[in-house]
């Protein structure tokens, strides 16, 4: 079955796409504390970054490290979402599929820790 969607283009396209995206911010908001916590990182972390005394690509390496978490989490997130909806039964492929999304969002994690130390090091 292809998408009704899937035809239109231009600004009705990108309306649509903004409108998916931002359910998608909702979703992930209302129904994941990872989510919630990790976005309350980054309304702390964001604002520290560009008031520290570092140059600008030090900045965007620090900002950019911070919205890395953001975006895994919410590609693990979409990925625990599609298992739980296929089944709720243990199954060792659907944990194996869940805890390399979490696996994912640790090292995005580990590279703001190492970001952040390398910029305010240098």
């Amino acid at each position: 079955m292809i998408s009704p969607h899937k035809g239109k283009t231009g600004l009705t396209r990108l309306m649509n796409a903004f409108g998916y995206s931002m359910a998608g911010f909702r979703a992930a908001y209302t129904h994941e504390d990872a989510f919630r916590q990790e976005v309350l990182l980054a309304a702390i972390l964001i604002p520290l970054a560009l008031w520290l005394p570092v140059g600008y690509l030090g900045k965007a390496l620090m900002i950019g490290s911070v919205l890395l978490v953001i975006m895994i989490e919410l590609l693990n997130s979409a990925i625990e979402a599609t298992v739980d909806r296929i089944s709720l039964e243990n199954h060792e492929l659907a944990k194996r599929a869940k805890d390399i999304g979490s696996a994912a969002v640790l090292v995005s994690l580990i590279n703001v820790f190492a970001v952040w130390g390398l910029v305010l090091l240098a």
